[in-house]
């Protein structure tokens, strides 16, 4: 992934940004919750990205403002409270770029928050971020604590039973591994025989994981699943040689391995897959109850961003421009029920 940012400044980002973030861990409230600082200083009309990086973004100041055709299809019980509530399964160690506490070691940022403020600002409403678990993120949604989860979430077919979406980034999974090791995913799951592979619990690469392993074991072939609850732990074990290889978002891997890249605990990224399986392209998709009538205009807010150019200035910012959508789809096909 391309970088506008040396590799020292972003060796003193990460430093910061594990700082911040376990701070905000020690914090959080019990179950797996905690309010997120989104106040800015920004001014009427104006949505500042990138801010609080530790260098991981170029700070970018994007006009943007209400478009009353759009706020007018909000659900009533939203257009009357005046905010939306943005939940991000970040806890409690984030994860960078899509989502961390910022060098003020107080406020959330990353590229899934910046784009909620730009998608509120379209809808004239204030956003309110809700840090959580990524298990409790879904509560949240179900509970009616959360209207939207902004959170790379995985357009799945299992998940419209109970969800509705937005589709507004490719969703790309990737495997990191240690610099010098050889191994390579190339896009086969026989690859992983005899392997040992951390993953998320309860994301959607686990459900692919996991199916790759029952078809290995189908063949007499061993794959060993690990989990850890935060990162630091993850690449402990990456780096002393407990797992082979961490399979997850993409861009998360690739900031990671860019960070790292001088240092002695260098990692690679060793294959892509897409986060819908074989045949499909997956998509990340702003998240919200079924049937909460809030698809639709938050679609039509990210069209809006995407046609006026917002939308790839906020990319570029984040340096994720690869992973650019033509337009925001409601509810676009997506991981297939057999694979999910």
């Amino acid at each position: 992934m391309p970088t506008q940012f040396s590799r020292r400044s972003l060796i003193r980002g990460i430093t910061a940004a594990t700082a911040a973030v376990t701070l905000a861990a020690g914090l959080a409230a019990c179950g797996g919750e905690s309010d997120a600082a989104t106040k800015t200083s920004d001014s009427a009309g104006t949505v500042t990205v990138g801010r609080l990086a530790n260098g991981a973004a170029t700070e970018t100041a994007l006009k943007v403002a209400e478009v009353k055709s759009i706020s007018s299809l909000l659900p009533d019980d939203i257009k009357k409270s005046g905010k939306l509530v943005i939940g991000s399964g970040t806890l409690p160690s984030g994860s960078p770029p899509l989502g961390f506490v910022g060098s003020d070691q107080k406020s959330l940022t990353g590229s899934e928050v910046d784009l909620a403020r730009l998608v509120s600002a379209v809808l004239g409403l204030e956003p309110q971020v809700r840090r959580s678990t990524w298990e409790n993120l879904f509560i949240g949604l179900d509970s009616g604590k959360v209207d939207v989860a902004f959170s790379n979430v995985t357009d799945t077919e299992e998940r419209k039973q109970k969800y509705e979406f937005a589709s507004y980034r490719k969703d790309d999974l990737a495997f990191e591994v240690k610099k010098d090791d050889t191994w390579n995913f190339d896009n086969n799951y026989e690859n992983l025989a005899g392997k040992t592979v951390s993953v998320s619990n309860g994301t959607n690469q686990e459900k692919l994981l996991l199916e790759w392993k029952a078809k290995l074991e189908k063949e007499g072939k061993k794959l060993t699943v690990k989990y850890f609850q935060e990162t630091n732990s993850l690449y402990l074990a990456l780096n002393s040689g407990k797992i082979d290889a961490y399979f997850g978002p993409s861009p998360s891997l690739s900031y990671h391995a860019t960070q790292t890249a001088d240092s002695p605990q260098a990692t690679r990224v060793a294959g892509q897959f897409s986060g819908a399986g074989e045949s499909l392209q997956g998509l990340i998709a702003a998240t919200a109850k079924k049937d909460s009538g809030l698809a639709k205009p938050l679609a039509a807010a990210i069209n809006h961003l995407i046609e006026n150019g917002q939308y790839a200035k906020w990319l570029k910012a984040w340096n994720l421009a690869g992973e650019a959508v033509a337009k925001s789809e409601v509810n676009p096909p997506g991981l297939p029920l057999t694979n999910s």
